[in-house]
């Protein structure tokens, strides 16, 4: 079933068009990779699927009753965000904030909801530490956690492994893989790292001066993924 719909789809800002007559589907369970080269506009779409920044034409629909608030998001942290004063617990429940509406309180299943993610993600015995506090890969798990309290179907995520150890960031990359194949959830990511997308993605999109969206079986014999054939890609195996 097909939940994201791109459509002649041109992106930009500040007056520029940075990416012209995009298309592509995302069906429930896919794990589609986003790559490309830096400035190629990949954050720039991210946004536009999130509806935080408008097209400069064409279009992205949600469908098979995807809504906009169902959707996850682990955007690239900031330095002042690595400060927040905040405990683990809240930063979490902060994500259930979208199930809300016009309550100004969360409610029991907001709670459990947020104490299910914590334990999921390992985070019990930090849940009233302060964030700021945390290493960067404990960080990202908590903003990790957040994401899932707003949705069950589709989570977006940009560079999350940015600035982790090596380690840390096969923990993330297990976790993802986990929520996309045990969880059931459509996953969407941003990476510079082409050999962690072809190990773990089902699809790749490729933007900048060439094109590509389809499998990443297809991708590995496109002309696309000549830009990263210095790197070793025709190399990566496949899982």
């Amino acid at each position: 079933m097909t939940q994201l719909k791109c459509e002649n789809l041109s992106l930009g800002y500040d007056g520029k068009e940075i990416l012209s007559d995009l298309n592509f589907n995302v069906n429930a369970g896919d794990y589609l990779c986003i790559v490309g080269e830096n400035g190629s506009g990949k954050t720039t779409l991210m946004k536009t699927i999130l509806g935080l920044q408008p097209p400069v034409s064409g279009k992205i629909s949600a469908c098979g009753g995807l809504k906009q608030n169902e959707i996850g998001y682990l955007p690239q942290q900031t330095l002042v965000q690595r400060d927040f004063p905040a405990s683990v617990w809240e930063i979490v429940l902060s994500g259930c904030q979208g199930r809300c509406g016009l309550r100004p309180f969360y409610s029991r299943d907001d709670k459990e909801l947020a104490k299910n993610n914590i334990e999921k993600l390992g985070l019990t015995p930090l849940m009233k530490r302060c964030y700021r506090e945390l290493s960067g890969g404990q960080q990202q798990r908590v903003l990790l956690a957040r994401a899932l309290c707003a949705t069950k179907r589709m989570l977006l995520l940009d560079e999350p492994v940015s600035g982790l150890d090596p380690k840390v960031t096969q923990e993330m990359y297990s976790l993802i893989s986990d929520l996309n194949k045990k969880d059931k959830l459509t996953i969407i990511m941003i990476s510079h790292d082409i050999e962690a997308a072809l190990s773990y993605a089902t699809h790749i999109l490729h933007i900048g001066k060439s094109v590509f969206f389809g499998t990443k079986e297809a991708y590995l014999e496109s002309d696309a993924s000549a830009v990263f054939s210095k790197g070793g890609l025709k190399d990566v195996g496949i899982n």
